[in-house]
């Protein structure tokens, strides 16, 4: 079994985008590139923009990922949720793509026999522990999340935690938006150092707009830039996921 990278986007915001490109053809973009976005939506009482809601999910949904709307409160538990809830959606579409290569276009895990889908599912949890995964993490810090940015320092710190504890490689990054010198700033760079993260949080500060789709834009430039130094290094070509046919 050869394994490659998992890549995900994970979007943290709490309300709509009012700058740059729209956001949910950003997110498009990014799973035409093999990059998931998932987004969590933050609030701090019971009120949500429905315009907004329906931006959270249309970004997860052009992206290929997944969508939460959560209580500040929730936020820990939830990115660690998120994250891993993608990495195993991801790649139960791996294993149903390689299903309907052996089987037909009709396959999928779901129509397994129940004993056959269990060693299914037993894989896809293996994978889940064990390949490598690439975070871009995308902190929404315009002004309405001043009061929810303490808890997405906390969130972070945890899903540092939860990754760490993986036998996988991990390597993850932090972008912020608006920056204080243009739409989207770098605050940490690519890192397979889990407890680096906590660095970053002086530099969490909130005000300004909300350029959502630039951000996204600026993230799949990141991963693209990444997979070009890689390969200038390694020539491994590990962009996929692959799956033995003999399973």
């Amino acid at each position: 079994m050869r394994k490659g990278t998992l890549r995900q986007i994970l979007l943290i915001t709490d309300g709509c985008s009012n700058h740059g490109e729209d956001p949910i053809a950003m997110a498009a973009l990014a799973k035409e590139q093999g990059i998931t976005v998932n987004v969590i939506g933050v609030l701090d009482q019971d009120i949500i923009d429905e315009q907004g809601l329906r931006e959270i999910e249309g970004i997860a949904q052009s992206g290929g990922g997944i969508s939460q709307v959560v209580y500040a409160k929730q936020l820990s538990q939830t990115v660690q949720m998120v994250t891993r809830k993608a990495m195993t959606q991801t790649l139960q579409g791996v294993i149903n793509r390689e299903l309907k290569q052996i089987l037909g276009s009709q396959a999928s895990i779901e129509q397994l026999p129940p004993e056959k889908r269990g060693e299914v599912m037993e894989v896809v949890e293996e994978l889940g522990e064990t390949v490598n995964l690439q975070v871009l993490i995308l902190v929404d810090t315009s002004g309405s999340m001043k009061t929810k940015l303490q808890t997405v320092k906390e969130a972070l710190l945890d899903l540092s935690i939860s990754l760490n504890a993986r036998l996988g490689n991990n390597e993850f990054s932090v972008f912020v938006f608006p920056g204080k010198k243009g739409e989207v700033d770098r605050i940490l760079d690519w890192t397979p150092k889990m407890e680096s993260i906590s660095s970053v949080f002086p530099k969490l500060t909130s005000g300004g707009i909300t350029p959502t789709g630039p951000a996204i834009r600026e993230a799949l430039q990141q991963f693209q830039k990444r997979r070009s130094l890689k390969s200038l290094f390694t020539h491994d070509g590990d962009d996929d996921v692959y799956i033995e046919q003999s399973m």
